[in-house]
């Protein structure tokens, strides 16, 4: 008899060991994994970000499509300004503008058309990839809208918004976690996710995360 209460008190030790240990290492493990979603995600938001971007200054307006700055990522190019020579001091002593300068074929600046997708990405980036937030086994997209908002002065500011909710981005984790992570979140007047930019107010098309 003495025996088997031992045992059994042996029994329970060790489950509240087991549940110990696990109080102690779950929430490191859901720090560790949500960490590892969260960067990926920063990552993809962070080129969603950079297409948009070029897209604008290209178009003078953010795009709310995915299949139009897809598309634009694609096929699209960029102008860029080649530069040889500057004016020196003494071209200028002789009076010469740039633009003489160039005529003159002491200086040149040709503008140039650049693909969108080599001088951002590199030839072997998916732009297809932009949409989808990079998490394990799912297949889900970023929500994208553009805007055009007008400050207080009256100034008309195109602006434009990438995000996904935690609960997609943290999909398959410990759920009570996730909760009690958007309830934080929620508290604090704070998006629960990530997110780039912002369709009511200028942020300078900054992360969340930044």
């Amino acid at each position: 008899m003495r025996t088997i209460i031992q045992i059994l008190l042996a029994i329970v030790a060790l489950g509240l060991v087991y549940f110990i240990y696990k109080g102690i290492q779950d929430p490191i493990e859901f720090e560790k994994a949500k960490d590892e979603r969260y960067e990926k995600t920063i990552e993809r938001l962070k080129d969603i970000r950079k297409a948009q971007l070029a897209f604008r200054e290209v178009n003078g307006r953010f795009t709310g499509s995915w299949d139009t700055l897809i598309h634009f990522v694609k096929y699209d190019s960029l102008r860029n300004v080649r530069k040889i020579g500057e004016l020196t001091d003494s071209m200028i002593e002789a009076g010469l503008t740039e633009r003489r300068a160039m005529r003159e074929g002491l200086i040149i600046r040709d503008t140039i058309k650049e693909s969108v997708l080599e001088t951002l990405f590199g030839k072997s980036f998916d732009p297809e990839s932009l949409k989808y937030v990079p998490v394990p086994d799912t297949t889900a997209e970023f929500t994208l809208g553009a805007n055009v908002i007008v400050t207080g002065s009256g100034i008309k500011v195109p602006v434009f918004e990438a995000k996904a909710h935690n609960n997609i981005v943290l999909r398959g984790l410990d759920r009570q976690y996730v909760i009690n992570m958007n309830e934080q979140r929620r508290l604090n007047e704070r998006y629960p996710g990530l997110k780039v930019g912002s369709l009511t107010e200028a942020v300078n098309n900054s992360g969340n995360w930044e």
